[in-house]
């Protein structure tokens, strides 16, 4: 059964709100399983309530556009507790789901967040214009997508999201494949792909373009509650451009993550490769990454604090594992151990960072066949060591190609070289600080 927004009343003329036009088209179509078809042309609407044996089809210039006033969204987390204010609760969301199973979002066309709305510049003198923007008003999620069994998300294009792209949680036996993201590369919380607290998940031949993190796998506080942790995890075939992480593991990590597999994958412009997080008491093992090339650098940030986002997390880092606590909480992170890299071939600015603590050594590690060159790309030098969000935060130092502490157990092979460019500002031997 195929149901046309259209026959429903949509209107596609990208400023009349069709909410209620595609929710009875997605009503109608639960009832008998099929596909709801976005035809060609630009429709505007509010959170759209996602239901079991749907298939929200976006033929080829078709636009779905999110609006971002707070009376048309859902509010998906007003009962959700968390006290790491990182993970942002705040908000509604767009396309929404929560205890349903197959559902799938596919077609040629284009999802828009409206970010665009949301970000504004400082135009501070002498501003770079590489810092993250500044934000304003309401900044939805473009989707929240909860225990979610059988979700399949495909060929689809995510444009311009204020907050959090694809966000599922709890979700099990997940396919994304060959789907666009394409957001603001200043854009503050625009992550690509979220699985939070995940089981049985496939994302392969995605491009991602953004400010902050492409792929995120983590377990925040009130799902890791409902679903326990997050586990088995292919990314692969993936082209990645991000001012923050290509792949991150954490910061969030109530519940143990393990057994995620990178591969295949380019990085072009990342502030950081891979990043590796414990803080919050889980467990991080088993991470397997291999054949990875491209670039990590540093970007500039505003030289003066203010209201929203001020400064990006990381310094051109091609690897950066961290266990240490955050600031303000009086937790343990869990332990990292088993991870395991190989062919890492990339271009960056800062050091590999091993970094674990007395109460959280890390164990394990293994980097071989690395090929690592050290060269300028920004106008900066290397000279931090970032481990934000943490009680360490952020430490000016000579900075090495290796930076290690509390770490046991941990080999780096490969070929390590310093370009013309760097060779006064980073050294070639390890630093291994306390253990």
């Amino acid at each position: 059964m195929r149901y046309d927004i259209r026959d429903y009343g949509a209107v596609p003329d990208g400023t009349t709100m069709c909410t209620e036009a595609i929710q009875r088209a997605i009503d109608d179509c639960n009832r008998t399983g099929g596909t709801v078809v976005v035809p060609t042309g630009s429709f505007m609407a509010g959170s759209l309530r996602l239901l079991s044996n749907v298939e929200l089809h976006l033929e080829k210039g078709a636009r779905l556009i999110s609006s971002i006033d707070q009376k048309d969204m859902i509010d998906f987390a007003r009962e959700f507790k968390d006290d790491n204010k990182d993970t942002g609760w705040e908000g509604g969301c767009f396309l929404f789901a929560a205890h349903e199973e197959n559902i799938t979002i596919s077609g040629e066309g284009v999802i828009d967040g409206q970010g665009r709305l949301t970000y504004y510049d400082d135009d501070e003198e002498g501003d770079p214009h590489e810092s993250p923007l500044n934000v304003r008003g309401f900044r939805p999620r473009m989707s929240f997508l909860e225990d979610i069994k059988g979700l399949t998300v495909k060929d689809v294009t995510f444009e311009d999201s204020a907050y959090w792209t694809l966000h599922m949680a709890g979700c099990r036996d997940v396919l994304i494949e060959n789907i666009r993201i394409y957001n603001n590369d200043r854009g503050p919380n625009n992550d690509g792909i979220d699985p939070d607290c995940c089981r049985n998940v496939i994302i392969k031949g995605c491009i991602i373009r953004g400010g902050d993190d492409s792929i995120v796998v983590k377990s925040t506080a009130p799902m890791y509650e409902k679903y326990g942790g997050c586990e088995n995890i292919i990314i692969q075939n993936c082209i990645l451009t991000s001012r923050s992480s290509a792949l991150k593991i954490g910061t969030e990590t109530y519940g143990d993550i393990h057994h995620i597999c990178l591969s295949d994958c380019v990085l072009k412009d990342c502030q950081r490769g891979v990043g590796i997080w414990s803080r919050d008491g889980g467990d991080i093992h088993d991470i397997v990454i291999h054949h990875i090339m491209g670039n990590t650098r540093r970007f500039a940030e505003c030289s003066k604090r203010r209201d929203g986002v001020y400064l990006w997390w990381g310094k051109g880092e091609p690897i950066f594992i961290s266990a240490t606590k955050r600031e303000g909480v009086d937790r343990l992170p869990g332990r990292i151990y088993d991870i395991h890299m190989d062919h890492i071939n990339l271009t960056s600015e800062g050091p590999i960072i091993i970094a674990g603590e007395e109460y959280s050594r890390i164990s394990d590690v293994s980097i071989t066949d690395a090929d690592i060159l050290y060269k300028k790309q920004s106008g900066m030098y290397p000279d931090i060591i970032d481990e934000m969000p943490s009680v360490r935060g952020r430490v000016k130092r000579d900075i090495p190609c290796v930076y290690l502490r509390c770490a046991d157990n941990t080999v780096v092979e490969g070929d390590l070289n310093v370009d013309v460019s760097l060779k006064d500002h980073i050294r070639v031997r390890e630093i291994i600080e306390q253990g």
